[in-house]
């Protein structure tokens, strides 16, 4: 079969299903057909959740996120040869993560809209209505969010609405279209998933203010700032999301999955498959120090020293997102198990004494025995959930944790409303806008602001969401001029005095190529793109 971006999942009506209590387990459903099935609500709920789980996004989340929101924005250094392309902004079409997250976005393109063609067929059969058109409603917004994600990295880009009926002819001569296009495309979907969507469900499942959330962070990009407002606005005037009390302990352990702040989040579990539907940034950010038989870790991806660098003295943040000298967490003890014999070697027995007391990062303790001394001095502490159950940690299995990826937080809505309310302004004190922006900024214990600029509030964005994939949106959506300036005054260097800095941005690199693989198999993604849009 070829390896293309049309994902033909009619088949997935026959493959997806589940009463199940967990969110994304599925069972065979070899016989089912759509004239006998879908005829309940759980069987049309369970249809639609693993579009959500990491079955559907590991391609993407799983190093494509670190490598574009944050190593080619700055954020992240990596020792990996596969990846240092992005922290040198010399990323080619040939890149393995581009081909991974354009089949995680195309995938799941296929599977909304082979889902949302079945629904329709089972509404035109005489199904239920009530329980049919929610599960549409959920896959437009995951339909118009991979699409959002799309138009961002890479501009103009295929649309595909019925995967089906291009497999059926054989014709995979898509075009690219317009970004504007794309841009447009996504709203609409995210338009109907507004209308359709409830106003709330059970933890996990999107809602009718997921759509109107993603919507404001859409228009936002596109410096629609009424619109953005008004979004945002909705979001906050519902009262049904709040910023979670503790910053840290959002990212470091899946008891606090589906909290109060999220509006859109990656299911996981964790599980034996390592190609299933488990949270696998646990060990390429986790640091080497704490690594375990259960628990796998390698630092793929760290903190970069630019970053380090943005936050400002007392940010509780700073801790929620890095490990640095001093970082501790005591319920983690690590240890390293006996030999054959019953007896430690030399520096597993420093190892277990250094780590008796909990968990430390240490830069200064000898590698062998429980330090850790890398180029950034640092480690990610964002979704790293520890060494495993018998260590003090929640359940790990290799690389797999159970911890949800956020995609969308109310914190994004609060800077969202602010950002849109300060405009093409050169500053702003509304009120309305300094309780939102002061709001992120109290639960990170910084004094508040009385006056916004935009700077002001890209600094914010930038810790509040780093190590989410964020950071790359932010900088090229402020124009080229405005990119050029912050990623060339950026050091993408390590320590000792290893200064690095990219002095040959150039407007091209704003977005990323279409893989190779693709161009390949189909030449029209390399020409000139065309309107999707007749008017």
């Amino acid at each position: 079969m070829k390896n293309r971006f049309i994902y033909f999942i009619a088949i997935l009506a026959a493959t997806l299903a589940s009463c199940s209590e967990s969110f994304i387990e599925r069972p065979s459903l070899s016989g089912l057909t759509v004239s006998n099935y879908y005829n309940t609500a759980d069987e049309v709920r369970a249809a639609t959740s693993t579009i959500y789980s990491g079955l559907a996004w590991s391609g993407y989340e799983a190093r494509a996120l670190d490598c574009i929101g944050e190593i080619l924005s700055g954020n992240e250094h990596t020792w990996n040869g596969d990846d240092t392309p992005f922290s040198q902004m010399t990323v080619s079409a040939t890149s393995v993560r581009l081909s991974d997250s354009w089949k995680a976005f195309y995938k799941v393109n296929g599977w909304t809209s082979s889902l949302i063609a079945t629904f329709e067929q089972k509404k035109a059969d005489g199904g239920d209505a009530s329980i049919l058109d929610p599960a549409i409603a959920e896959c437009h917004f995951l339909r118009g969010t991979v699409y959002f994600y799309i138009a961002r990295i890479w501009g103009h880009a295929p649309i595909v609405t019925d995967p089906g009926a291009i497999a059926l002819t054989g014709d995979f001569n898509i075009p690219r279209y317009f970004q504007e296009d794309v841009l447009r495309f996504a709203l609409e979907e995210l338009q109907l998933a507004e209308a359709g969507l409830p106003e709330t469900d059970v933890p996990g499942r999107v809602t009718k203010y997921s759509a109107k959330g993603m919507m404001a962070k859409l228009y936002l990009y596109q410096k629609d700032y009424a619109n953005a407002k008004a979004k945002a606005w909705e979001v906050i005037e519902s009262e049904q999301y709040d910023l979670f009390p503790d910053y840290r302990a959002m990212f470091n352990s899946s008891a606090n999955n589906n909290n109060i702040e999220t509006l859109f989040a990656v299911q996981h579990q964790a599980t034996m498959n390592p190609w299933g539907s488990g949270n696998q940034l646990n060990p390429d950010r986790g640091p080497s120090s704490l690594q375990t038989d259960e628990a796998q870790m390698w630092e793929l991806y760290r903190p970069s020293l630019d970053l380090r660098a943005a936050y400002e003295p007392n940010d509780k943040r700073r801790a929620g997102s890095i490990m640095e000298h001093g970082w501790t967490m005591p319920q983690w003890v690590p240890r390293k198990l006996p030999q054959a014999d019953g007896s430690f070697a030399a520096n597993d027995a420093a190892y277990n004494e250094f780590m008796k007391n909990g968990f430390r990062y240490d830069t200064i303790q000898p590698t062998n025995q429980g330090g850790s001394l890398n180029g950034t001095r640092s480690t990610i502490a964002k979704y790293v959930v520890g060494p495993g159950q018998k260590y003090g940690g929640e359940q790990v299995i290799g690389m797999n944790t159970g911890i949800n990826f956020m995609m969308l937080r109310y914190a994004d809505i609060l800077l969202i409303y602010a950002e849109a309310t300060l405009g093409e302004a050169a500053s702003t004190s509304d009120v309305t806008a300094l309780e939102a922006f002061n709001k992120v900024r109290l639960r990170a214990g910084l004094p508040t602001k009385s006056v916004l600029t935009i700077d002001d509030i890209m600094k914010e964005r930038r810790v509040e969401f780093a190590f989410e994939g964020d950071y790359w949106f932010d900088i090229t959506r402020q124009g080229f001029a405005r990119a050029k300036q912050i990623i060339e005054a950026q050091n993408r260097g390590t320590i000792p005095g290893n200064l690095v800095r990219v002095t040959d941005f150039t407007e091209d690199k704003m977005f990323l190529p279409i893989p190779a693989s693709e161009v390949l198999q189909d030449p029209r993604l390399d020409d000139d793109p065309e309107p999707y849009y007749t008017k």
